[in-house]
Parts: structure tokens; C-alpha cells; sequence
């Protein structure tokens, strides 16, 4: 979103404002061209004969994104039999398809065989499982390297008490498993946490996993997860992609002529692609004074948008109703039923009950960890496309929060007006 002319305005020029008066609000908005954009940086920046792009579907999994991924000519992460099953609807090949999953049944993952996918496995029991059910189909070992990387430790999937991942020291115990099944293993992996800050920290884990790589010998690529930091608010820090893709070539094409043969180079980014590319959009409810607080209650809560109370995430707020008045300060707050801050002292242009709030960095893990909670209906969701915008998911109805559940005959109260 750009500031033009003292109005804030959207791909195509397209007003905020005028989708909240025809979708209404509120509302997830997500731009194409951005999405294009950051695809475009990753595919210059690995120099590589042969680089994956494979777009992490838990960030942000709505058909029509999965399927303007598929038109740039990304491949597909996904971490559940169901994003699996959604990403073959999207029209991605099951070959195309990465299934990184953690904590699941044996018998979730014969589902992908069954599907076709390729399959990443990252723990020793169901390694020993599926080597003695499927010897013959080809797997990708998800390594720990044992490295704190990432925002905070909530997101950080690779030190040493992480639950992802096989621990680099159990390499013996893998390879006695393969020797005993069988198994064929043709990819190896890594993800030690998002928001990754530094480079070396990155490399260091690359360095872990190209000597984990050479113990095999019938690799056909190497995946290096991905946890590319993207900037949240004015000066922060990002993860400069250029640098590391020219690093990480360098040293890939050298290990490449070390192995003896060029190898696949995988990435599997959802926040670097998605997040700057989502704007949401809510309506302030109420102003109220306390004796110490100004706060601008929303139309939305911890039920559309988590990760402020979940991980202390930080999204710039931005007054689009107000854009040349005087700057006070605001604590941003939900209508859920909990301790609901999205954002405290924030420094806006002065609020009025109605004026529309704009949400930056909307894009990743947010409508994807939306929920019901205190019975409220999740956001429409709005996509930009070549200028155009679509409505790309219906906002929630009452039938919706009753689809599914099963009333007991004897229970309902007959005589209410509602059974009439």
C-alpha cells in the first residue's frame, strides 16, 4: 500500500476504502504484483542451473493464491495431507509438491504416497515405518541442524530441544535404518526458524547440511528450508536476499562439483512471497478515554489476526479514513472477549468511530491462523489481479458457524420461536 497524494491506494490504484464500501470489513486484501514481485527477487538471486521455488501453502492457502503461484511456476511446501489435497486442486503436479509434515501418523503419510508427493520425513520412528511400508519410494530427510535462528523462540524449528527434524549426531542410526529397508533417499533438508536475521547464521547451517549430503549418493536436490526475514515497520532489519543468493550459489555450485553432478537448489518461502503482498482492513467501533489510555476498538479481534498476542508480532496500523489530521497516540485493541491488543501507543492520525484502519504486513500467517473464537465470523478476502480486484473467499454467516454440528432431537427447546 502507497500513500498518493495524502489518500492511500492499492495495485491499480484501487482505494481501500472503496473495497471496505463493496466488500465491507472487515476485509483481507492481498496484491498480486508484490507477490510477483518477491517471487522475481528469489529467482534472481539463486544463480543456480536448477532452483525450486516451493511456496510454503500454511502461510497464506487460499486456492486462488496457491494457483497464482502455480501461473509464476513455483512448486508447493505443504505440511498436512490437507494442503496436499488442496495444492492437487490448484492444479500443482504431485511431483511439484513437497509434504514437510511433523507429528503425523504413519497412516496420513501412506495417504501422500498414495497421492504421489514428495514426501519429507523428519523423525527416526517414522523413518524406520516408512522404509519398512515403501522401501522403494524416494524420501527427503528433514535434518536439526542444532541452531537458534529466528524471530523469537517460538518460531525458532532448529536448535536442539526443537520437535522438527532428525539431529545431524543420528546419522549412524539413519543409515543403519536404510541399510536394513532399503530405502532411497533422494533429497535432504533444513528449516531452522523465520525472520532470520543473520546471514553467517543461515550459512552456518548450509555448511551443516552440505556434510550431511555427502553421505549420500543418490541425492537429487538439497532443501534449505527458508525463514527469509521481511521488514514489518520503518528501518527494520530484512534479510538481505541478493547477498545470500549470491553466497549460497557460490557455495551450492561448489558442493555441486564436489558430489559430481548438479543438484536441485529448493527453497520453501511463504513469508517472503505473501506477507507484504496482504493488507487488512478494519473499522474502529469505538474511542474510549481511560485514565491513562486511549483506545481504538475494532471491528476484529485476536480471532482474524493472532500474531500480536501469539508471537508479540508488530504491523504497522495506518489511519486511512484520516490522513492529514493531527497524530495521537492509541492503543489498538479487539471486541474478543480476552486481553485483545494489536498495537499499544501507536502513534496515528486522530481517530473517529467509523474512520477504517489499515493493517500492513496481512499477507502471511494471518488469515491462515483466523478462527471462530466467541462465535465470530471470519473476514472476506479480497485479491488483486492485474489491477482488478476479486473476491476470493465470502465472509463467514451463521450457517457457517453451525455447519457440522449434529443437534440431539430431545435437546431442542420446541417451543422457542426459532423451531417454529
Amino acid at each position: 500500500m502507497i500513500n498518493f497524494n495524502g489518500t492511500y491506494v492499492l495495485e491499480g490504484s484501487i482505494s481501500p476504502l472503496k473495497l471496505v464500501e463493496k466488500y465491507g470489513c472487515p476485509l483481507y486484501v492481498y496484491e498480486s504484483e508484490v507477490i510477483k514481485r518477491q517471487y522475481d527477487r528469489l529467482i534472481n538471486a539463486f544463480k543456480v542451473p536448477d532452483l525450486k521455488i516451493n511456496y510454503a501453502a500454511k502461510a497464506l492457502n487460499n486456492i486462488n493464491i496457491l494457483r497464482y503461484m502455480f501461473s509464476l511456476g513455483a512448486g508447493l511446501d505443504t505440511v498436512s495431507i490437507q494442503e496436499v489435497q488442496i495444492g492437487l486442486k490448484a492444479g500443482f503436479l504431485p511431483e511439484n509438491i513437497m509434504y514437510t509434515p511433523n507429528c503425523v501418523s504413519i497412516e496420513e503419510i501412506g495417504q501422500a504416497v498414495h497421492l504421489g508427493v514428495r514426501i519429507n520425513i523428519d523423525n527416526i520412528s517414522i523413518l524406520e515405518q516408512f522404509g519398512t511400508l515403501y522401501p522403494d519410494y524416494p524420501v527427503c530427510i528433514r535434518i536439526n541442524p542444532h541452531i537458534m535462528a529466528g524471530g523469537n523462540s517460538k518460531i525458532s524449528t532448529g536448535h536442539i530441544d526443537s520437535k522438527f527434524g532428525i539431529s545431524f549426531h543420528q546419522m549412524p542410526l539413519i543409515h543403519r535404518i536404510i541399510k536394513a529397508t532399503g530405502l532411497h533417499v533422494d533429497g535432504v533438508h533444513m528449516h531452522t526458524g523465520s525472520d532470520i536475521l543473520d546471514i553467517d547464521v543461515f550459512l552456518q547451517g548450509t555448511e551443516i547440511l552440505f556434510q550431511v549430503a555427502k553421505e549420500f549418493e543418490n541425492l537429487s536436490y538439497i532443501d534449505f528450508g527458508s525463514g527469509f526475514k521481511v521488514p514489518y515497520k520503518e528501518e527494520d532489519i530484512e534479510t538481505d536476499i541478493e547477498e545470500l543468493g549470491e553466497k549460497i550459489t557460490n557455495r551450492f555450485m561448489d558442493f555441486c562439483t564436489e558430489y559430481g553432478r548438479n543438484l536441485t537448489l529448493m527453497f520453501e518461502p511463504g513469508k517472503f512471497l505473501v506477507s507484504e503482498a496482504g493488507t487488512f482492513l478494519v473499522k474502529v467501533n469505538v474511542v474510549k478515554q481511560t485514565t491513562s489510555t486511549v483506545f481504538a476498538g475494532v471491528d476484529s479481534g485476536l480471532n482474524h489476526l493472532i500474531r500480536p498476542m501469539l508471537y508479540d508480532a508488530y504491523h504497522k496500523i495506518v489511519n486511512i479514513s484520516n490522513t492529514e489530521g493531527r497524530y495521537r497516540f492509541y492503543t489498538i485493541v479487539g471486541y474478543i472477549c480476552e486481553t485483545d491488543t494489536f498495537g499499544v501507543n501507536r502513534r496515528l492520525h486522530e481517530i473517529s468511530e467509523g474512520d477504517i484502519l489499515a493493517f500492513y504486513n496481512a499477507g502471511a500467517y494471518c488469515y491462515t491462523m483466523s478462527s471462530n473464537y466467541n462465535s465470530r465470523y471470519r473476514p472476506a478476502e479480497v485479491f488483486i489481479f492485474n489491477g482488478i480486484d476479486y473476491l476470493i473467499r465470502q465472509r463467514e454467516t451463521l450457517e457457517d458457524l453451525l455447519n457440522g454440528q449434529v443437534e440431539i432431537e430431545n435437546l431442542k427447546p420446541m417451543s422457542h420461536p426459532a423451531y417454529s
